[in-house]
């Protein structure tokens, strides 16, 4: 399907990307990315445009014959509180600015990135509950953001009948290349960096109780492969997830067995945590034929081995710049 196709890739240079170019390379089809980090990946074409400009998103959509839309700002429940703008604002231009573009330039698929963020609190995500609810508080402002770009697809779907768009909403996402240094790192990165710091001591905010369904990076690109190839319906959501459920404090004991010098874990259960429980109904996903492939523990043991290996790498780089 994707053989000499090609394939448009906007936020290409994050987590989630750099797995899907790899498998789209494999299959065949001819890549390009739009992303303001800089990556380098042999027969890719990489441009640096703000997507958040129509203009921009015309030009990186020109030619195309699929585009897939990972575009998101990512944060943490703290940085979601303390700066929602800076979340909503370029995700909503995003969303908007490059859904048009690909229908202006005839694009045959286009694929969207949501969410586990639009779901209201509940003991599992259902694909067809999200219109009957609100987003959580904790994820207000970048879920109604990610809602309004599920809602502008069902638009052209009614008005123009552009019925090529997919739309999946990944659980929580690890893998190499996610953003270890920001206070607005994820769960996952934040975790391995504060363990492998090399401190007696780290603290986590909550009681370890918290649920999560996580999945790794290369699960959710080839779920996003699987939907657009399948086209399960115009605009009907997919979950990509494991389906499970693990805390805060078992995700905690997974990374500690990969670490030699193991940190005192302090337990700040005055802190902001989020949602109790978050978890992905994947029935829809299961009868496409999806499943991850990769389990919480591989997955972990592999992210802490590539961390080590390039944070000591960017410290050798570090003393040979002196």
């Amino acid at each position: 399907m994707f053989e000499n196709k090609n394939v448009l890739v906007a936020g290409g240079a994050g987590l989630i990307g750099r797995q899907l170019i790899s498998l789209l390379l494999n299959e065949g089809a001819n890549v390009s990315v739009v992303d303001l980090k800089k990556i380098n990946i042999d027969n890719v074409h990489q441009a640096h445009l703000d997507l958040t400009i129509y203009d921009n998103c015309l030009e990186a959509c020109r030619d195309m014959d699929y585009v897939f839309n990972l575009l998101c700002a990512k944060g943490s429940p703290k940085a979601m509180k303390e700066r929602p703008a800076s979340h909503f604002d370029p995700m909503v231009l995003f969303n908007t600015n490059l859904l048009r573009a690909a229908k202006a330039c005839n694009v045959e698929k286009y694929l969207y990135a949501s969410t586990l963020g639009v779901y209201a609190p509940a003991d599992l995500f259902f694909e067809d509950d999200v219109w009957k609810t609100f987003p959580s508080a904790n994820d207000r402002f970048a879920g109604w953001a990610k809602r309004m770009g599920e809602l502008q697809a069902e638009a052209y779907k009614i008005q123009y009948n552009w019925d090529h768009i997919s739309i999946v909403r990944p659980a929580n996402t690890y893998g190499p290349y996610d953003d270890f240094d920001s206070d607005g790192s994820m769960v996952v990165p934040s975790l391995i960096k504060r363990i492998l710091s090399g401190h007696e001591e780290i603290v986590v905010w909550g009681d370890g109780s918290n649920i999560r369904d996580f999945i790794h990076s290369k699960d959710v690109a080839r779920g996003m492969m699987l939907v657009i190839k399948k086209s399960p319906g115009p605009c009907q959501p997919v979950n990509l997830g494991s389906g499970m459920g693990y805390t805060i404090k078992e995700l905690v004991n997974v990374i500690l067995r990969y670490v030699e010098k193991k940190p005192k874990i302090v337990w700040d259960t005055n802190r902001i945590t989020g949602d109790k429980i978050r978890v992905l109904d994947t029935t829809r996903a299961m009868a496409l034929g999806f499943k991850p492939a990769i389990s919480l523990e591989e997955g972990i043991g592999d992210l802490v081995g590539w961390y080590t290996r390039n944070n000591a790498d960017s410290a050798q780089r570090k003393r040979d710049r002196k």
